[in-house]
């Protein structure tokens, strides 16, 4: 297995420029290419996970043209993919790991009229999908499973619509499935309701999905955060010229090292950001990290002992994995609550942390949807990491080297799902 061999450091101190966002990432590839008009989309995230989705694009007869690294122009269909398949001889699209490109590719090719097979990774076959299978059933969509029940991969058929009755779909699993159904919904042409049973979980990833759909022309309205109605003849209309912000949740990694060694300021992220893992900052200025925002960077410092929470991250998912780590430059023990979505990622985040902050020295305890996260008095020197095929597992903990202690992270290229070169910037602010 290949390896990298981070070493000891006490301190921080530098620049660094984000990458594109993920989750705007796709949802604005989707978007244009469901669009009327053509779409300059620019600082695109290179990676897995949008690879992915232009990969499935261009087998669904979207044109796309890379203009450059990180810029492209993606010509619309207005709604209705070229390429419809047969149902003995259905478009195949691997999606790898990727789920915020299989999960709304599943709705809004269950509104498209055509035959499609949809299959990824064995972890992804891992990953549930029920909720938005049973959501998109209720509206007539033809969906099989064809391997366990609840789980991809899919087999797709043309679906024979009903819209007359609310869609009910539960909250409490994963937001994508909500974003899915949302994004979709206008490929009808029909006025729809979305009923959220229970909580809805992860709010802030729904909030850049409605924003999103108001950039190319369509403006859902809602009663909270438990009814979604989308309006009669609704049409994805191409704004022409999209800019992808940094990823907020990849920021954590750097707000962090800032925050436990000396200073950063990380480049493409601002206050506006339509990101609700922006709000990773109010849980790392909880902990005694000093941030100062501009337009389009922010910079954050340490200024003394961390110090523990106990905090509900309902709201920061991914980025709340980081304030794991940080946990362990704390005073006093960490709580983190409400994060079972954790536990349907790429990996079991929770237990995967769990394993990995124990090898580190630290007293952890793990629930169904909370972690708890004991420092120890000294960091176990050159503990060994693994990854679990997950990238955030890899970045996370290239922060415990901050603490003065060697550490090895296997299979660092698992990165590559949304950061391709982290540990080069990382790299670049380690002194």
């Amino acid at each position: 297995m290949e390896q990298i061999n981070l070493p000891a450091s006490h301190h921080t101190q530098g620049k660094i420029t984000l990458p594109g966002s993920k989750s705007i990432s796709n949802r604005t590839l989707l978007l244009a290419a469901l669009a009327n008009g053509n779409t300059h989309i620019y600082d695109l995230l290179a990676s897995d996970d949008t690879s992915r989705m232009l990969e499935a694009l261009q087998t669904l007869g979207v044109k796309l043209v890379n203009l450059t690294d990180n810029t492209w122009l993606v010509e619309g269909c207005n709604g209705d993919f070229p390429n419809k398949g047969s149902s003995e001889s259905p478009i195949d699209l691997f999606l790898g790991n990727a789920g915020t490109a299989y999960r709304p590719l599943t709705a809004a090719l269950a509104f498209s009229n055509g035959h499609y097979y949809l299959h990824g990774i064995p972890r992804m076959h891992e990953r549930p999908i029920g909720d938005l299978v049973e959501a998109l059933r209720q509206t007539g969509a033809q969906i099989e499973y064809l391997g366990n029940d609840g789980f991809p991969p899919l087999k797709i058929s043309p679906a024979k619509l009903d819209l007359s009755k609310p869609i009910k779909i539960r909250g409490n699993v994963s937001s994508q499935f909500l974003t899915a159904l949302l994004m979709a919904l206008p490929l009808t042409k029909k006025a729809a309701t979305i009923e959220v049973i229970g909580e809805l979980i992860s709010k802030p990833y729904i909030e850049i999905t409605l924003n999103l759909m108001a950039r190319f022309g369509i403006k859902v309205q809602r009663d909270g955060w438990q009814e979604f109605f989308v309006t009669f003849h609704s049409q994805y209309l191409s704004p022409q010229v999209i800019f992808v912000e940094g990823d907020a949740s990849s920021a954590s990694y750097f707000i962090a090292a800032g925050a436990i060694a000396g200073e950063v300021q990380v480049n493409g992220l601002g206050e506006n950001s339509i990101q609700g893992d922006l709000k990773f900052t109010d849980a790392a200025k909880s902990m005694g990290a000093e941030i100062h925002f501009n337009e389009n960077s922010l910079t954050t410092s340490n200024i003394g002992k961390l110090q523990a929470i106990n905090l509900d991250c309902n709201h920061i998912p991914d980025a709340a994995m980081t304030l794991a780590i940080m946990a362990l430059f704390a005073d006093g023990t960490t709580t983190l609550r409400n994060i079972a979505s954790w536990r349907v990622k790429e990996t079991d985040r929770i237990t995967a942390m769990a394993t990995e902050l124990r090898k580190v020295g630290a007293i952890v305890e793990e629930g169904a949807d909370y972690i708890t996260i004991t420092p120890p008095a000294v960091l176990t020197p050159n503990a060994v990491i693994d990854t679990y095929d997950d990238h955030r597992m890899a970045m996370c903990f290239s922060l415990v080297s901050l603490g003065g202690v060697p550490i090895t992270i296997n299979d660092p290229k698992c990165v590559n799902k949304t950061f391709p070169d982290y540990f080069t910037q990382f790299a670049s602010i380690v002194k």
